[in-house]
């Protein structure tokens, strides 16, 4: 029997933050008290004030296998994630070749059990002709089908309306979205074909109007067919009329903001360039400052990263060869324990949207929460330290960070999946076979 007993932690949890003591036996939670005894054998952790969290159940991440692992791996993604206190993550079908098939998808299963760090789930790719795939999803093990409705190349791009009607009317899974439409894309560049395209165009490329008219009619086929639907990375004020406020558990159509989303502006790119390119693209600080208030709100139901790494040498090419995406599961959390720090938004809303709501709209079987029963994911943080960002030390494949040179005013203590320690705030503990599947209560 292995047992951990954390002393003294401030424990956020449930919209509460409390002192109290957490004795984990055999990845699990055994039990939450103000004082409990250690006993011979213990591993004991003096918290010394630190809070303890859920840990982040990341519903959007790329880890590149396979397929495209000179970006990045399962192995070497999840292990910047705990180290980053994500300990759950759900990943993305658009690798090579696609996940399009259940054999294809059992397969990435296989290499989350063998190389991954944290817990695990992968997404089905809808196309337009595999819904007889899509319909034998398994709903207690698979977290999802993904859409993508435009902005997409290949076998993933889902834009024919039959098609579109089919898999929101048969899915026995949850449907996520990325929504831009690529008619209004295609149309905005042809009013800038007369001048050479820099960053600063990418966010009037992949525009407002894109983002609406594609998370609209996401929305509408959610609602005439009934569909469980989350429409991912949320980035316009316009998109936010789209989704109501309340209880997630009362709502078949949810929203999802990304941390650099809530984080960057248009006003970065002339710092940081290709480095915080991304789809759908960052824009205005007017959008970031309502995203922020939609998470406080309710309209914004979950944060997640949409980690997406690519070399450095792949972003320095020119802006219109240069390939979307940013990695991001090391320091996600620090971004948000920064708007804590800031008072934009308090530390109980970030384990509501990071782990409760996640766990919560993928009816996840026991994590996300800090309770007793439940499997001990965990992280410590410390408010009163700081961690520096930089290419350096960022455990990323890809070598480098779009927070390069900033310093976060907290600092990751320690993470534990299923009750084993994968991080002690400096590095890795190396340890295989602790990560496990996330089962769902379908």
């Amino acid at each position: 029997m292995k047992v951990t007993l954390i002393k003294q932690a401030k424990i956020v949890n449930e919209g509460k933050s409390y002192i109290s003591d957490v004795r984990i036996v055999d990845g699990r939670i055994e039990k939450i008290a103000t004082e409990i005894s250690a006993q011979a054998g213990d591993t004991i952790i003096a918290a010394d004030g630190c809070y303890l969290l859920p840990g982040m159940i990341d519903d959007q991440v790329h880890f590149r296998e396979p397929g495209l692992t000179h970006k990045g791996n399962i192995a070497s993604e999840s292990r910047a994630a705990v180290a980053g206190g994500i300990t759950s993550f759900m990943e993305m079908p658009n690798v090579s070749p696609s996940t399009t098939t259940i054999e294809a998808l059992e397969q990435k299963f296989a290499l989350g059990r063998d190389y991954s760090l944290a817990n695990y789930s992968f997404y089905l790719g809808a196309t337009e002709n595999n819904l007889e795939q899509i319909k034998r999803l398994d709903p207690t093990r698979h977290c999802g089908v993904k859409v993508f409705m435009g902005a997409s190349t290949g076998d993933l791009l889902v834009e024919h309306p039959v098609a579109l009607e089919q898999i929101f009317k048969h899915s026995p899974t949850l449907i996520v979205t990325h929504c831009e439409d690529g008619s209004v894309i295609a149309k905005n560049l042809e009013t800038l074909q007369e001048q050479p395209l820099e960053i600063q165009h990418h966010p009037i490329i992949r525009d407002t109007q894109a983002c609406y008219a594609s998370s609209s009619y996401a929305v509408g086929l959610a609602k005439k067919h009934q569909s469980q639907l989350h429409v991912l990375h949320i980035t316009t004020e316009k998109e936010l009329s789209l989704f109501s406020t309340g209880d997630i558990r009362n709502k078949h159509i949810t929203a999802e903001a990304c941390v650099h989303h809530l984080w960057f502006s248009e006003e970065d790119y002339a710092q940081r360039g290709n480095l915080i390119k991304c789809n759908p693209a960052i824009k205005a600080k007017s959008d970031r400052d309502v995203l922020l208030q939609g998470v406080i709100n309710g309209q914004i139901d979950i944060i997640a990263t949409d980690h997406a790494p690519h070399t450095w040498d792949e972003k320095q090419t020119p802006y219109s060869q240069a390939p979307a995406g940013l990695p991001l599961v090391e320091h996600a959390l620090l971004t948000l324990l920064e708007h804590v720090q800031q008072q934009r938004l308090t530390i109980e809303l970030i384990v509501e949207k990071t782990a409760h709501n996640p766990a919560l709209r993928y009816n996840i079987i026991d994590r996300g929460f800090i309770r007793e029963g439940y499997f001990a994911d965990l992280v410590l943080v410390d408010m009163n330290d700081s961690t520096l960002a930089s290419h350096e030390t960022a455990r990323y494949q890809c070598g480098w960070t779009p927070f390069d040179g900033h310093r976060f005013p907290a600092k990751i203590k320690a993470t534990w999946v299923n009750g084993e320690q994968v991080f002690d705030g400096q590095n890795l503990i190396t340890t295989t076979g602790i990560a496990m599947p996330l089962l769902f209560n379908r």
